[in-house]
């Protein structure tokens, strides 16, 4: 069992999963990513939608957007926060089919243009699972380092990726994939046992077949 099981995270209330977790799931959808939001349009399903606004679990998306860990004691102003930044938001209800009750879904520009959707549940304790990354299942929680990596479905694409980690002797602990059909887009979701060096995310973009890699955790230079 571990210690957040009984005790909780630290964190700005008045709930692990429908506050703590929720500004976690905002916090990893703008490190995905990877700058600042301007736009962001949420929705919320199941509980969230039902009692999300009571738990502050709307203020709660839009701190982790802005930056902000669960423990920030800005949370309850961050509507205010997010005008005076510049983030434009929109928050609605909607429904996710066979979804976990507290289900948000997130479609965000950044400042770059660069835009990005994500679906990500709180499962309770401030943990989260990220279910979808741009339509492509993920289930991952970005509790420890993880390489999603998306590449061509052909074949070596794999052996290349795994190799190179283990020439930089970075431990594989988890790996899944999945594909939307042969031949098409493929996802690596990966979880290594240490940080990943910047360098080594930069070869991992320069293999043939590599589309994009989005690296959640902290980096190493």
């Amino acid at each position: 069992m571990n210690i957040f099981d009984i005790l909780g995270p630290v964190m700005v209330g008045p709930s692990s999963s429908h506050t703590a977790g929720a500004t976690r799931i905002g916090f990893i959808t703008r490190k995905l990513l990877g700058c600042k939001p301007v736009k962001a349009t949420i929705g919320l399903c199941g509980s969230f939608a039902a009692t999300g606004k009571g738990h502050g679990t709307d203020r709660a998306i839009i701190a982790g957007l802005l930056g902000m860990q669960p423990d920030d004691m800005r949370i309850p102003e961050s509507f205010e926060i997010a005008k005076q930044e510049g983030l434009q938001f929109d928050i609605s209800n909607i429904q996710v089919k066979e979804a976990h009750p507290n289900t948000a879904v997130i479609k965000a520009i950044g400042e770059d243009g660069r835009s990005l959707e994500v679906q990500a549940s709180s499962l309770g304790g401030g943990r989260i699972l990220l279910n979808k990354i741009d339509g492509i299942v993920v289930n991952c929680t970005g509790s420890c380092p993880t390489l999603i990596i998306r590449n061509e479905d052909s074949p070596g694409q794999v052996a290349e990726v795994t190799s190179m980690l283990y020439q930089k002797h970075v431990n594989i602990a988890t790996l899944q994939l999945y594909r939307d059909k042969r031949g098409g887009d493929a996802v690596m979701v990966i979880e290594t046992d240490q940080p990943v060096y910047k360098a080594t995310i930069c070869n991992l973009e320069q293999l043939e077949g590599i589309k994009k890699v989005t690296y959640i955790g902290e980096e190493e230079q």
